[in-house]
Order: structure tokens, then sequence, then C-alpha cells
């Protein structure tokens, strides 16, 4: 069976708020074959510190109805004691998601390139604040050059 990339995302919410956007996005991605998730885990740090780590299935109703319908393959690879070593950073009042998921879309690509023996050498995530960056660079110079440009053009 071919397997795409399998990425593990942490996502920390201050003050344990939660508005429920987050699910639907998700359900989209597994429904439309983008992605598989294979676990999903929460930890949860109280006012006082106290650490609780829940499967998606130990939620309330209340919590699990974002969730409708839950993703259904959860594999249980990830462990109570990954989740404390993951949100170990958390600040009280705060928790995370920990989402283990195969990048489903690359699976054709990722055969492909086996099939012709080739061999990955390098693949990087690049962090949204350098492309924040790049883009208001590459705008600045644009409008650099159009201003240049409006100078030495003739009234």
């Amino acid at each position: 069976m071919a397997i795409g990339p399998i990425e593990l995302l942490v996502v920390k919410f201050p003050g344990n708020q939660f508005k429920g956007e987050i699910a639907p996005a998700l359900q989209e991605l597994v429904e439309t074959g983008t992605i598989r998730i294979i676990d999903l885990i929460f930890a949860i740090k109280d006012e006082e510190g106290t650490l609780a780590v829940l499967e998606l299935n130990a939620l309330g109703d209340q919590s699990l109805a974002v969730f409708a319908p839950p993703p259904s393959e959860l594999s249980g690879s990830l462990t109570e004691d990954d989740a404390r070593t993951l949100s170990g950073g958390l600040e009280n009042n705060s928790s995370a998601a920990i989402l283990l998921f195969e990048n489903t879309w690359a699976t054709r690509f990722a055969d492909a390139l086996r099939n012709a023996n080739g061999e990955l050498i390098m693949i990087e995530r690049v962090p949204r604040a350098v492309i924040d960056e790049l883009i208001a660079e590459v705008a600045a110079s644009r409008e650099s050059i159009e201003v240049g440009e409006q100078a030495g053009t003739p009234a």
C-alpha cells in the first residue's frame, strides 16, 4: 500500500478558546482526499497547570460535535507521553491539538518518484513569516520600479 508523506502538527490555543472553525476545514481536507488523519489528541492545561490528555472520542458531546462526523480512522499512534512531551511548553490555561496525518495528495507523486529511482534530497516547509516577508519585499521592489518609471516619464 502506497503511503504519502506523514506530518505531525501541533496547534496551541491560548486561553482554551475554541471557535469551531478548524474542525470543518479539517473534515473538508479529509473528504476531498487531501489528507488522511492518522491520529488526533488534545492536551489541555488548566489554570493551575494540571495537564489532561484527551483523545477525540473522550471529549464531551458538545466538543465532539465540532468534529462531527469525527475522523473514522484514528489509530492510537500518539500516546499520552507524546502529548505531554509535545505540549510541554504550554502556558497555564491553554491547550494543544496534536494531529498526525498523511498527505494523501502526494501519494501518486511519491510512487512515481520511487518507480523512477528518484531520491528525495530535501523537503522543508517554509514558515509563513518568511513568505510574508518575501511578498512584502517583492511588493516594495515593484512599487519602487513603478515610481522610478513614473518619474522618468514625461508629463
